[in-house]
């Protein structure tokens, strides 16, 4: 029976400013993905029949799935054999590393990684352009996770991307509470702040040209999510300004809509820096990462 094991990694945003709303209800936003080392494992097996077997390191919270059909990973495997034709059965079993809920790209990875899976075991493969495709009505996160690049500039809804050059690999330390942050009620408290006149919309990004080097990145790094995701959880913003006081760190920030805070620390640092956490949160070492390959057996 074939089957092919890919690293589902996850990912922060090293900025994330919403843009305007679109009629549909939509917001374009424009950020920048950075690929971790931190990663799922999913092994895709083609069957007669249709599985999916997720299991969960200690402490994951599996209630957060939901239905199995709802699973990113499961509706991945559709789209990709509408796409294709085949397979007609999969055998999907995944291990979970990333946090789930917390603004990391989880379930987007687990997707990814499973078009890239079903890709490297078709007799006629889709090609990476017609993957990052299908990706890209999945959701988000899913486009950038499923190409190979390890820095990204994406706008629209996150699927129009520029590839950039990687910086150097980096040690990031994740603070992870112990609750996940709901995306739509963080969009929709984002838009009643606008509407109020609390807040105003995002501003692009300045240019490409800026994002050349850790020092450039941290000026401009800010998350439009944070004001609102901060005033209702007041935690996440003493933690996360404890982060970013740390000597070593280069820049801090809340990833994705959240709940999951992120320090780049400066190379060289190994250990992570001593911080004093609520009772629940977890503090995780990592580092940026190229895109691992996937494996066929």
């Amino acid at each position: 029976m074939s089957s092919a094991r890919a690293v589902a990694q996850a990912k922060v945003n090293l900025a994330l400013r919403v843009l305007a709303r679109e009629a549909s209800g939509f917001h374009q936003i424009e950020t920048v993905f950075q690929r971790l080392a931190l990663a799922d494992a999913v092994t895709v097996r083609e069957t007669d029949g249709r599985a999916l077997d997720v299991r969960f390191a200690e402490g994951a919270r599996a209630a957060d799935l939901g239905p199995m059909e709802q699973n990113l990973a499961w509706r991945a495997a559709e789209a990709y054999a509408a796409v294709a034709g085949a397979p007609r059965g999969w055998a999907i079993e995944i291990e979970k590393h990333i946090p789930v809920g917390g603004g990391l790209g989880g379930g987007s990875a687990d997707a990814a990684a499973v078009l890239r899976a079903l890709d490297a075991l078709a007799v006629r493969p889709l090609g990476s352009a017609a993957l990052v495709d299908i990706a890209a009505r999945l959701g988000a996160d899913v486009a950038f996770l499923t190409s190979d690049s390890e820095l990204a500039l994406a706008w629209g809804r996150g699927e129009r991307m520029l590839d950039l050059p990687p910086l150097a690999t980096a040690p990031v330390q994740l603070v992870v509470p112990d609750f996940g942050v709901n995306t739509t009620q963080a969009y929709a408290a984002l838009a009643a702040h606008r509407e109020a006149g609390r807040l105003s919309a995002g501003a692009a990004w300045r240019s490409p040209r800026s994002l050349g080097s850790w020092s450039a990145i941290a000026a401009d790094a800010v998350n439009d999510f944070e004001p609102v995701v901060f005033e209702q959880h007041p935690l996440l913003a003493t933690v996360r300004a404890k982060l970013g006081a740390q000597p070593q760190t280069v820049l801090a920030l809340m990833s994705g809509s959240g709940s999951t805070l992120f320090a780049v620390l400066e190379q060289g640092a190994t250990a992570p820096p001593r911080l004093a956490l609520p009772a629940g949160w977890s503090s995780v070492m990592t580092r940026t990462a190229s895109a691992a390959a996937v494996e066929r057996n």
